[in-house]
């Protein structure tokens, strides 16, 4: 059986649109970008809300390849607390809230490498370390980019502070919180982002860091498969990975969180 002809027609105007996305871009500059949107309400047996939203820019031309993202996460739900009288009851409160941000200039050597200077903060209330920021210079190297995929390397030293989550001791059976302290550590930066086009609309991006020091190793991996509805707008599946060598007593080395968003392309 022949294939329908609204098959071919969608092929090529995906194609077009492609093809006007990149026209539009080298007239720009090279300037792109994406707004992601997720949340999720739940009522009745369990009472929770979840919400998380994503900006990502990014440009490359014959001299610069730049990046900027800004990302935050929060979620409520009910949750077991010991009141003042010691009875255990039921309250809705803040069970995640995090948010991220940084930036990366990258100056072309060549078509294929380039130097790059790189920034990142993030804030998490419930994370490994209440927050932690990183600056660093490195070395960039386009490996691999064709029309349907992109592979791409960064190296470098930097410079990294942070603040560990607040240890929990008991003091005459009552639980306390205790500061800790700033820690500061030069580190090593590295970066791995890798694209690949599936189909004409279907899109798997994996990128993964790395800002390893002497007293605490930080990793994560971010995989997304996004699938596009119309030239502006997809749904995308996200999957977040993250690792810390040395945390706090009671508290877990690896963070996981997965998305389902809706993204708008401009």
């Amino acid at each position: 059986m022949a294939p329908p002809i609204h098959a071919f027609a969608s092929t090529g105007a995906q194609a077009d649109d492609a093809a006007a996305q990149g026209s539009a871009n080298a007239n720009n500059g090279g300037w792109s970008g994406s707004g992601e949107f997720g949340f999720a309400a739940a009522r009745g047996n369990s009472r929770t809300d979840n919400i998380n939203a994503k900006l990502g820019l990014s440009q490359e031309n014959e001299l610069w390849k730049n990046n900027f993202f800004l990302n935050g996460m929060r979620s409520k739900g009910e949750v077991k607390v010991v009141d003042s009288s010691g009875a255990t009851i039921s309250q809705f409160s803040t069970t995640a809230n995090r948010y991220d941000t940084g930036a990366s200039v990258g100056y072309k050597l060549d078509p294929r490498s380039y130097i790059v200077g790189a920034v990142r903060y993030e804030h998490d209330d419930f994370g490994a370390n209440r927050w932690q920021g990183i600056v660093s210079v490195g070395y960039g190297f386009i490996a691999l980019k064709t029309d349907r995929s992109e592979l791409s390397f960064e190296i470098g030293p930097g410079f990294k502070r942070y603040r560990p989550a607040d240890a929990t001791v008991t003091i005459n059976n009552v639980s306390t919180k205790i500061h800790q302290e700033t820690q500061s550590e030069g580190v090593a930066r590295g970066l791995i982002n890798y694209k690949y086009r599936l189909t004409d609309n279907t899109t798997f991006e994996d990128t993964f860091l790395m800002e390893a020091g002497s007293k605490n190793k930080y990793y994560q991996n971010d995989i997304g498969l996004s699938v596009s509805m119309t030239k502006k707008m997809a749904l995308k599946l996200g999957y977040q990975l993250r690792y810390n060598s040395n945390v706090q007593p009671g508290t877990k080395k690896t963070d996981t969180l997965t998305t389902t968003n809706l993204v708008y392309n401009f």
